[in-house]
């Protein structure tokens, strides 16, 4: 400490606590443990958050397009080849596929549901979603001949057209692979008696597990030649899905093809379709922020406290330093810097122990189910096998700034009020 500015030596040496001062040593250590707590437990709440918000992300678009392209002017795509060829060559796309989009109601023989379905093309839905790395059982081989019998114009009546469900939808209907459900929907025929609803017998040919409960109740797939026949839409579809090569990307591609389709088309991202959800997200990991930070606040008052006693305890000392010149703001800057010393060691602390626990949570969890015998997060809740951790840079330098701002601020008023003390009057009665 021989080469260091005073201010600095004296900060260093105030914290070596001699035999009467093992009490402010015990207080500075518990200031360096609470800033270190909460400081790590930011680090992994924020971790787990991140980690959940990306898996969340990563199911939704891989059950979805990135983008979709509709017509604005009715709900259905006439002639959507040179519109899919003029997508497909556009920047960073990196596959199209035609979709048709419609709700239907099907039922089992023990139940009804209202979902969601889709009719597809096999070939070019699995360059856009997830859909074949998501089922779990059957194939998607039946959709694949329907389209190869709908370009050749060959009729295969003998069996009824396959469908794709969802797992949690199959246990809702009590349905098995190779049953058949009846598809209704509302848009049928105009009859002397009103409008009929349209009907027919469909196929489980397979079953899909997307990690998502909405996805596995709400969504059916039909082969695209099919749904077309059955919605009466002749040649055309309800629109496009397109991937891009970067999901965060999507909403600037999306504007780049609304402004090169031009009117009548128009376009929507995924992160659009699902604001409100992501915005739930962000507004429930910044409150989450607020309430640990809550912790740092603690431990900073902590070091208020242990600087208020280490000023009274060095009363006479600060006094020798302002007679021989010391000035206001070096007595003000040796509180300042012991104070951010304590800040800044339980945050560099915090933040090791942080980064080590989220990435051993996972070597944990199986820990804890091997010990206990039973599943920590069990599948059928929360829909993920694993704790997902996802350390953020960002988070890391906001905590840590945040962590040592606190500590600056708690030296302040402590530094301040051993800056003011008058010397005359402490060495009068020393």
């Amino acid at each position: 400490m021989r080469h260091l500015p005073f201010e600095w030596a004296l900060s260093l040496r105030y914290l070596k606590a001699k035999r009467q001062q093992i009490f402010i040593s015990l207080i500075t250590w518990i200031s360096v443990g609470g800033v270190a707590v909460g400081v790590m437990a930011l680090i992994v709440v924020l971790a787990v958050m991140s980690g959940f918000e990306d898996v969340l992300k990563h199911k939704i678009v891989g059950t979805n397009a990135h983008v979709v392209v509709l017509q604005l002017d009715s709900h259905r795509l006439m002639d959507y080849e040179p519109v899919l060829e003029r997508v497909r060559r556009a920047p960073h796309v990196v596959a199209v596929a035609p979709f048709v989009y419609s709700q239907v109601m099907l039922s089992s023989r023990t139940n009804a549901m209202g979902v969601v379905i889709r009719g597809i093309e096999p070939t070019r839905e699995q360059l856009v979603t997830d859909l074949i790395k998501n089922i779990r059982e059957g194939g998607l081989e039946r959709l694949s001949e329907e389209i190869s019998q709908a370009s050749s114009a060959e009729e295969v009546p003998s069996r009824p057209p396959g469908l794709v469900i969802g797992r949690e939808l199959a246990k809702n209907l009590n349905t098995f692979l190779g049953d058949e459900l009846t598809v209704v929907s509302p848009i049928g025929t105009m009859t002397p008696a009103g409008m009929m609803p349209k009907y027919r017998r469909f196929e489980v040919v397979a079953i899909f597990d997307s990690g998502m409960f909405e996805y596995d109740t709400s969504l059916a797939f039909i082969s695209l030649p099919m749904a077309q026949r059955f919605f009466n839409l002749g040649d055309a579809v309800t629109g496009l899905q397109v991937k891009v090569d970067d999901v965060d990307r999507a909403p600037q591609v999306a504007q780049a093809l609304r402004r090169e389709l031009g009117f009548p088309y128009w376009t929507r991202d995924w992160t659009e379709m699902n604001r409100n959800l992501f915005a739930a997200l962000r507004v429930e990991k910044v409150t989450m922020f607020v309430i640990l930070a809550l912790i740092v606040l603690v431990a900073a008052f902590n070091i208020v406290s242990t600087l208020i006693m280490m000023v009274m305890e060095k009363r006479r000392d600060i006094a020798i330093l302002k007679a021989m010149g010391a000035t206001k703001h070096a007595i003000m800057k040796i509180f300042v810097l012991q104070g951010l010393i304590i800040g800044t060691a339980g945050t560099v602390a915090g933040a090791l122990g942080g980064i080590m626990l989220a990435s051993s949570l996972e070597r944990i969890r199986r820990f804890l189910e091997g010990v206990l015998q039973m599943s920590v997060f069990p599948r059928d809740v929360y829909y993920f096998d694993q704790l997902p951790v996802k350390l953020q840079g960002l988070d890391l330098a906001l905590i840590t700034l945040a962590a040592i701002i606190l500590s600056f601020m708690a030296t302040l008023y402590p530094a301040w009020n051993a800056a003011r003390l008058d010397p005359v009057e402490i060495l009068r009665y020393e």
